[in-house]
């Protein structure tokens, strides 16, 4: 597992925290930030590209 994939695991981690914080506080914002972060982290972890190269081509979506 190289950095890249590494930090898609962490982002994984980090979305899940950040959803169940949000249905806590029922706060939609920290929740769909939260999904978004977690999508981004399995992108990273399973094509090994960098969270810029990520965000490039969804932005060129």
């Amino acid at each position: 597992m190289n950095s890249d994939q590494l930090e898609g695991k962490w982002k994984q981690i980090r979305g899940e925290f950040k959803q169940k914080y949000g249905k806590v506080t029922d706060d939609d914002a920290t929740y769909t930030e939260g999904r978004f972060d977690e999508m981004l982290g399995r992108l990273q972890e399973k094509t090994g590209r960098t969270m810029e190269q990520l965000k490039k081509e969804i932005e060129s979506w």
